[in-house]
């Protein structure tokens, strides 16, 4: 089957009376006829989680069924679903890192990956490098023998930066085959990208965006190695986040998934029209969107991704206040912070998104003032360049 088809139709769960759709599990707990019985489930908790459930923390079947569908999607052996996606990377980093060791990460992370790793973990004696991964020298050059993760976003949020994955993997593991290489997936999804093919070893994702794709849920989700996911599962969520996700959005989001190739194409689509249109206009000063040529990493991109997203970043020509005032002044994109709904939203991440780093750290993610994210949306791109457009006129006319 075709990606499409097994999205809908792969690991459904069917109840007595012959649903056609995974029902929603609304249970904490389970019940048993006998102690040994529990005895027997539990331990199969502890080696392969499928069927197996004592309390809706560990496993659910509305979770689980949608838990194997993204697994699919990712070409992963196993999946573990999250409250939030930073739920599921702080899972992952809980599971994986202990005092002393040290983690490699791209100079360009989401804000509040950002925070973490830089104002959480080191209180409990974890540290950072951060590198251009552009720079494979560089990336080569940070590893030392505590670093025990490897961490990067493809295309990176919000600069819509592309590493190359498969010498990334190959770098870090030549170096130390324990090491962690982990991918953030949000903007791609497995139906455009799939980093476990390429050699990583864990990626994450925000099911907030893409995968739910209708801005009404907030989850997370981890995909690699069965013997890894079992590991997260335990560590990471059970006795240390709790970061559980409900069975009711875990429904949400296989309904998601059934449409997810047909909105994909679309954001695709629409993204490369606004892309070209952003490029041509004398408001702007460059435009970063992987399916043009004139990104710099346009060619990495092509190499490991089916479709260049629906995402894409750009700056203007004007000063900071009149970039502000566009902004405002838009009717259709909406201004809000998260992405990959069936809306165009567009945020400003300087103020947003990243307003919790320094200009500096600003600086050295390559985030100017006057930088702009737009998240196309499945509207009809006409309407969305003639809204952008008028916002443009109605600041400067040229």
């Amino acid at each position: 089957m075709k990606t499409e088809t097994k999205l809908i139709h792969t690991n459904t769960v069917k109840d007595q009376f012959g649903s056609v759709t995974t029902p929603v599990y609304r249970t904490s707990t389970y019940a048993f006829d006998s102690v040994e019985e529990f005895s027997r489930v539990a331990d199969i908790l502890h080696s392969d989680v499928n069927g197996a459930y004592l309390y809706s923390r560990m496993t659910n079947p509305s979770t689980e069924a949608l838990e194997s569908k993204i697994a699919e999607l990712e070409g992963a052996e196993a999946a573990v679903v999250t409250a939030s996606g930073l739920g599921a990377i702080t899972s992952v980093m809980w599971t994986f890192l202990k005092s002393g060791d040290n983690i490699v990460a791209d100079n360009c992370l989401y804000g509040d990956t950002f925070a973490l790793f830089s104002k959480v973990l080191h209180k409990f004696g974890v540290t950072l490098t951060q590198v251009d991964f552009n720079d494979l020298e560089a990336v080569k050059n940070a590893l030392n023998e505590k670093t025990a993760i490897v961490y990067c976003e493809s295309p990176a949020n919000p600069t819509m930066k592309v590493n190359d994955l498969k010498e990334i993997s190959t770098i870090a593991h030549s170096y130390n085959k324990d090491i962690k290489v982990i991918v953030d997936n949000t903007f791609n999804t497995g139906y455009i990208q799939r980093p476990i093919e390429l050699g990583v070893d864990i990626t994450v994702q925000s099911m907030t965006k893409y995968l739910g794709g209708h801005s009404d849920i907030v989850g997370g989700v981890v995909c690699g190695s069965k013997a890894d996911m079992i590991d997260i599962r335990f560590y990471g969520v059970e006795i240390t986040t709790g970061a559980v996700l409900s069975p009711d959005n875990a429904f949400l989001v296989t309904r998601g998934l059934s449409t997810l190739k047909a909105r994909m194409d679309i954001h695709c689509q629409n993204a490369m029209k606004i892309a070209e249109y952003l490029e041509a206009s004398p408001y702007i000063k460059s435009v970063c969107y992987p399916g043009l040529k004139s990104h710099p990493c346009h060619e990495t991109a092509k190499k490991q991704m089916d479709q260049f997203g629906g995402m894409l970043s750009f700056e203007t020509s004007m000063t900071f206040d009149e970039t502000v005032k566009f902004i405002t002044n838009l009717k259709i994109v909406k201004i809000a912070v998260s992405l990959g709904g069936v809306e165009s939203l567009l945020e400003h991440p300087a103020s947003m998104t990243h307003r919790k780093l320094t200009e500096k750290e600003l600086e050295e993610a390559g985030i100017s003032p006057t930088q702009i994210r737009l998240s196309v949306g499945i509207e009809n791109v006409e309407d969305l360049i003639g809204d952008l457009q008028q916002a443009f006129e109605s600041v400067k006319n040229l």
